[in-house]
């Protein structure tokens, strides 16, 4: 038995999870099923950062995944970040990093520059 607090909506609901049977018991909605099945067999996270710029007036500029990404690469990309110095100017939803880290995500701009 593997217990849960989902994330999937504001309820918080404290979940657990027969790995046997894959039964779900405590989801107050069926997100809470659908998100506890997905966190015991891949689980995911979107990801929010910040990258260098070569820009006096914004050094830095926010980033994030344009979808989830599974929590075993999450410091794949952030190293991939690291790595990166923005040298053109950005607007939102522009693509930093296609295909972060073959995660099958772009990293994109969440600020206009």
């Amino acid at each position: 038995m593997k217990e849960l607090i989902c994330i999937a909506c504001p309820n918080g609901c404290r979940l657990t999870v027969d790995e046997k049977t894959n039964a779900v018991s405590g989801n107050k909605c069926l997100r809470g099923e659908k998100f506890a099945l997905k966190e015991i067999t891949c689980p995911t996270r979107s990801l929010t950062s910040t990258i260098a710029t070569v820009f006096d007036d914004c050094p830095v500029i926010s980033v994030k995944t344009d979808g989830e990404i599974p929590k075993d690469k999450i410091f794949s990309v952030m190293k991939e970040l690291k790595k990166i110095k923005v040298e053109k100017r950005l607007k939102i939803g522009d693509i930093v990093i296609a295909n972060v880290a073959d995660a099958n995500v772009n990293i994109v701009a969440t600020k206009n520059m």
